[in-house]
């Protein structure tokens, strides 16, 4: 007779955790590894772009090179994210002999340590063992947080696919029915896991394929069903990306071959997220796709830095503009002299790059060089960041300040609007 596990919360922060493996199963544990605030060694020859882009940034530690003895020296815990059984097993030996739990992703029988289903409320974390069934696990975890989640209005959604009845196999008439394949386009938010909508979340719980962009919250990922297949699309800016073509493929592919796939995008689908195209692609083939909207970055992350784009007296329109060409680039759209002779609030996105020549450029058609910017990385996060400058001295202030994307720009009045009353906690 197994014995039962024992149910313990590790505080991790600043403590070494090692994981093996750089591929699916390590982009979606990793986050919460991070949010727990490990010191996050990862070992791999060859990562995702979005674990290579949490490396670039400095939150956690890659060894580009197979697994060594001496990479568990300090290790607290280790997840083993390898789909190499023989591998695995002499990762887990050698944290036996050392008396480190060890995760495994391979076999969860020869593992010394489970990963629980989880749900996040706030402070709250409920996490769920299902007795080795992960399935189990996510079944109870999944009606907890519906109960956590109830509201005054009983729900008027209710799910849209079923799935084989996890004590019997038999497959039932809804199930049946998702064999006709569908795509969802959800919109994720700026950065905080909470901030995603019901309707999105609801839909990313009954998904069979999730095809995930960097900016798309990783504590989300960490709740998806292990049977989920992960799709890392990420474009990271200046690096490895998969080509808008390829991810539209995979979409229709997805979706043709009977699964339901949302396609999770940071912010909203519609704003500089290339939704547009990957709806008609889909149109084009025959799948059916959802839109579900998102938080936008341009409006979220000024308000999580206590900048309102708009105010009474102060200003009565916003503009939001991509920042990701350069103002004399041929290909751009956007008529920066036009912006310079607005008085009102001009929100930035995808600009870091070009932010000199945007400034310069503004100044040049008239906009003052005093006028109130800031820069908001990786808003509604515990990373963000927020810098406070002009507009002729924005961009020499985010190089020494080391800003990195994502980070939304914000210019005018707005900025310094709430300077004297109280800031969002």
């Amino acid at each position: 007779m197994t014995s039962n596990p024992y149910p313990l919360g590790l505080r991790l922060d600043g403590r070494r955790v090692v994981v093996v493996g750089g591929g699916a199963v390590a982009t979606r544990r990793v986050p919460a590894l991070l949010d727990a605030g490990a010191d996050v060694l990862l070992v791999a020859p060859e990562l995702t772009p979005a674990l290579r882009a949490r490396a670039d940034a400095g939150r956690l530690h890659w060894v580009p090179r197979r697994f060594a003895p001496e990479d568990l020296d300090g290790a607290w815990l280790v997840q083993v994210a390898i789909d190499d059984p023989i591998a695995a097993a002499s990762v887990s030996a050698l944290a036996a002999e050392r008396r480190i739990f060890c995760v495994r992703a391979d076999d969860r029988s020869a593992a010394t340590a489970w990963t629980p289903a989880v749900t996040r409320h706030g402070p709250v974390t409920v996490a769920v063992l299902g007795g080795g069934d992960p399935r189990r696990a996510m079944t109870v975890r999944d009606a907890i947080r519906d109960l956590l989640a109830v509201r005054l209005a009983p729900l008027e959604t209710a799910p849209t696919q079923s799935r084989p009845d996890a004590a019997t196999g038999a497959v039932t008439d809804a199930a049946a029915a998702r064999l006709a394949g569908r795509v969802a386009l959800v919109g994720a938010g700026p950065g905080d896991p909470e901030l995603i909508t019901l309707k999105g979340w609801r839909l990313l719980t009954e998904a069979d394929v999730v095809v995930a962009d960097r900016l798309v919250p990783g504590l989300l990922l960490d709740e998806l069903r292990p049977d989920v297949e992960l799709v890392d699309a990420s474009k990271i800016p200046y690096g490895p990306s998969r080509s808008q073509e390829e991810i539209n493929q995979i979409l229709v592919d997805r979706a043709l071959a009977g699964a339901f796939v949302v396609r999770l995008k940071g912010g909203d689908p519609y704003v500089f997220g290339r939704g547009g195209e990957e709806l008609l692609a889909c149109a084009a083939a025959g799948v059916p796709v959802t839109v579900v909207p998102g938080v936008t970055s341009s409006i979220a992350a000024p308000a999580a830095a206590g900048i309102p784009v708009t105010h009474r007296g102060v200003a009565h329109e916003f503009t939001v503009v991509s920042g990701h060409l350069a103002p004399e680039a041929p290909a751009s759209l956007v008529r920066w002299d036009a912006l310079a002779g607005l008085r009102g609030t001009l929100v930035i996105l995808m600009g870091l790059k070009n932010l000199a020549a945007i400034t310069a450029t503004l100044i040049a058609h008239g906009r003052s060089p005093e006028t109130p910017a800031a820069v908001v990385q990786e808003a509604t996060t515990g990373a963000q960041r927020v810098l406070r400058s002009t507009l002729d001295a924005v961009a020499a202030d985010v190089r020494t300040a080391d800003i990195r994307p994502p980070a939304v720009v914000v210019v005018g009045d707005v900025v310094h609007t709430l300077d004297e009353g109280p800031r969002p906690p």
